[in-house]
């Protein structure tokens, strides 16, 4: 054998392959398997643009301008409108700052920006006419949807749109083409679930050439919620003017002796729109940073100047989606299936959008009383949709960032300090209690907590006098009826089962809370209150069923219907099922597993017709299972009931038909509202294999995991390992499941041994293990 006459260039070889195995792998960019276009059609309400992780600013495109109002009636039409954006439209009218996502009742869409070119219009024209107003069409073959990126390209305006964020401040980025004249519109008068009357006041500064300060107040859901801003352009403009659209009122003062229309400093009123002109050339950028605040115009300019000093667009772009691969990272999963990763790391993403950020960078925000306060040693928050987020979404936070769900508890108590009710939030946004939906489900959100060891103890006996006060206040929503009688009435409420049994659950977290704080008497009231579950079940219909206040059962009633029927978005065949802190309890009271269990049966398998659901907008047929309803939240912890009988591979079976079919990574891929991340938290929970049926409880239920394995990177440094042999679509039956090498009996899971750190592993199977002593 010849020997090389030059070694050198293998030795080279040889150390530089050396110095690849030493060096550590890159992690792997999880920004790219999250899509937020994902249930922007049909009925997920998800908005597609750009914002950080829990961001006070979510800058996004909205696609019509529909009133909530039609003929002096509410207009269905608007439903599709409650994140702003629907994917069947082909016009934008242009990027608001403000949105929920997920929701089935809508607000916000605030300050409303829209680049054109050619002649002024001020208003936003038609769907079927775009170039009558400053809408443009477009297309989703030029629009692009990333965690903290939005892009697209205006059409009608030859516009390139470019949206990136960071906390507290947007920023956009238009791509001009030159030629026509140049302007950005200002739309105070733009909103979400927008009627005439919704804009209380709006006040516009012109503080120079470039930078722009203002306010706006607005009623409806929160009907007293002021927004300020501050808006920096990167380049001077030439002109501004400003239009008004107020209705004609007796007295305006002595403002009427100036042109307030063209190039004047300031504009006040109920209805404003305003204009800056710029001269570009083909190819200008032209960029805005709009910057919000709860409290002041100054506090918005000082967000901006504290978050986005520069003008760096694609640097605040790469920083915005870092910001995300770290959020998405908290948790690594393994699967061999691109769209079951896809479908995971979009599901984190809507997760992490609410509840958002509600200060200033200084730490200050609007409280409930209209004053100003600041947040010392905690984050304030705000979007608690209450009544959806407790079932999955805040055990998840608990689970994998309990700092940050410490920091909305602290904001719940910082609410309920400011309450002139003295209430903790049921749904609240922006300093405002919006009373939506029933229960008082923050008392499962704060119990859970404290249990979990995320709230200090400090705080804990604070809490605990809070939930007490929230759930003795007889003036709310039947409950006097409920403590006296042991349930609503029907006389009292159209949502008297419902509620009762919502009252009973959260009743159960309090006297969970007070056990944990050594406070037996308070233990003893809130256990005795709920089993007042109980006092609704009807044992000759083996469902839940309104009750009159003599204490009779309503005759009329029909277990399949949602509408008039005592429940809340629900029928009695579902909310039959809503006991999660105390299944054996109501399995006993069915007649024990062999009628339950052909009851649980028929909820996946029967057919429910469309009449049923016909009135109830949060019900329709993408989200329906047979009659199991999982576009809905009441239900959604009903496929893990089987664990509680003596069948529980049918949990496993029916959690994979779910996964399967309720969620794809399109934009019609959620069959219900996502409703502030639960509907995506259920999915992360049950494809990682387990899931919270009654937060408070210390336990999970185990299902059957989707994943192929996963690490869940503990806030205290401890990792929890998710290993998962003989994984594949058919074998979706748990054989044996074992947690540190012991074997598990029974299909649960401590939650404190999974915030210890371990390793969970399943070994899966494609008939499912009937033997009682095993998995039971």
């Amino acid at each position: 054998m010849k020997k090389p006459k030059n070694l050198l260039p293998l030795l080279l070889l040889a150390a530089v392959s050396a110095a690849a195995q030493k060096r550590p792998a890159q992690p792997e960019n999880l920004v790219q398997y999250a899509h937020p276009l994902v249930g922007t059609q049909k009925m997920g309400h998800t908005y597609p643009g750009a914002t950080v992780p829990f961001g006070m600013v979510q800058l996004s495109p909205d696609t019509d301008t529909l009133s909530y109002e039609l003929n002096g009636k509410y207009n269905p039409d608007i439903y599709k409108y409650c994140a702003g954006y629907n994917y069947d439209d082909k016009t934008i009218v242009g990027f608001s700052h403000t949105h929920f996502s997920g929701t089935g009742h809508s607000d916000l869409g605030d300050f409303l920006l829209m680049p054109t070119t050619g002649p002024l219009q001020l208003n936003p024209g038609t769907a079927d006419r775009p170039q009558s107003g400053y809408r443009s069409s477009f297309s989703h073959q030029n629009e692009v949807a990333e965690p903290a990126y939005y892009r697209v390209k205006l059409d009608d305006h030859n516009i390139l749109a470019e949206l990136t964020a960071t906390t507290r401040v947007g920023f956009h980025q238009y791509t001009f083409p030159g030629t026509e004249p140049a302007h950005v519109i200002l739309d105070m008068m733009a909103g979400i679930y927008n009627y005439p009357d919704k804009n209380v006041w709006s006040y516009v500064r012109i503080e120079n050439d470039s930078l722009v300060t203002g306010y706006r107040q607005t009623t409806g859901w929160g009907r007293t919620r002021t927004e300020y801003f501050a808006m920096q352009f990167s380049k001077p403009f030439k002109s501004y003017g400003a239009r008004k659209y107020d209705p004609k009122e007796a007295y305006r003062g002595f403002w009427g002796r100036f042109d307030q229309t063209k190039n004047w400093p300031e504009q006040a009123g109920r209805q404003l729109r305003l204009y800056f002109d710029f001269s570009t050339v083909a190819g200008e950028k032209i960029k805005v940073k709009f910057a919000l605040s709860p409290v002041s115009a100054a506090g918005a300019l000082a967000n901006m100047r504290a978050e986005l000093p520069g003008w760096n667009f694609d640097q605040t772009r790469r920083a915005g989606q870092q910001l995300w691969q770290q959020e998405l990272s908290k948790i690594t999963i393994q699967t061999p299936n691109r769209a079951d990763k896809e479908n995971f790391y979009t599901a984190l993403y809507h997760a992490c959008l609410s509840p958002t950020v509600y200060q200033d960078a200084d730490g200050q925000y609007r409280g409930l009383d209209q004053q100003t306060h600041r947040a010392e040693g905690f984050v304030n928050y705000t979007t608690f949709s209450l009544w959806d987020t407790f079932r999955a979404l805040h055990p998840l936070f608990n689970l994998i960032q309990p700092k940050r769900n410490a920091d909305m508890v602290q904001s719940m108590l910082a609410h309920y300090d400011q309450s002139a009710e003295h209430m903790l939030p049921v749904w609240s946004h922006h300093a405002n209690e919006n009373w939506c939906m029933s229960g008082y489900h923050s008392t499962s959100v704060v119990a859970d907590a404290v249990l979990n060891g995320a709230v200090p103890p400090a705080q804990a006996e604070r809490a605990l006098a809070a939930c007490v006060a929230t759930a003795r206040h007889r003036w709310y929503d039947g409950l006097a009826d409920y403590i006296d009688r042991g349930y609503v009435p029907n006389e009292r409420s159209g949502t008297s089962v419902s509620t009762t049994l919502e009252y009973a659950y959260d009743d159960w977290c309090i006297a969970q809370l007070a056990q944990k704080l050594g406070h037996a008497d308070l233990y003893q009231e809130f256990s005795k209150r709920a089993t007042n579950w109980q006092n609704v079940f009807d044992p000759r219909a083996n469902a839940m069923r309104p009750r009159l206040a003599d204490g009779s059962f309503r005759p009329k009633f029909d277990v399949l219907s949602t509408n008039g029927q005592g429940f809340i978005e629900g029928n009695a065949w579902n909310y039959t099922l809503a006991v999660p802190h105390d299944p054996a309890g109501l399995i006993a009271r069915m007649g024990g597993n062999p009628r339950f269990v052909p009851h649980l049966d028929s909820l996946f398998t029967m057919h429910l017709p469309d009449s049923f659901f016909a009135e109830t907008e949060d019900i329709t047929r993408e989200g329906i299972i047979g009659g199991y309803v999982h576009g809905n939240e009441p239900a959604h912890h009903a496929a893990y009931l089987y664990n509680y009988t003596d069948q529980p591979w049918k949990t496993q079976a029916q959690v994979r038909n779910i996964l399967a079919r309720q969620y794809h990574p399109t934009p019609d891929g959620l069959g219900g509202n996502d409703d502030c991340g639960q509907m995506s938290a259920w999915y992360l929970f049950s494809a990682l294999g387990f899931y919270p049926v009654a937060p408070g409880s210390g336990h999970y239920a185990l299902g059957s995991p989707l994943v192929h394995g996963a690490v869940l990177h503990l806030e205290n440094g401890q990792s929890f390992t998710i290993q998962v042999k003989n994984q594949s679509a058919k074998n979706v039956y748990v054989q044996q499941v074992t947690l540190n090498g012991q074997r598990l009996t029974q299909p649960f899971l401590a939650q404190q041994d999974v915030a210890k750190g371990g390793v969970l592993v399943f070994v899966m199977g494609a008939r499912p293990v009937r033997k009682n002593q095993e998995l039971r």
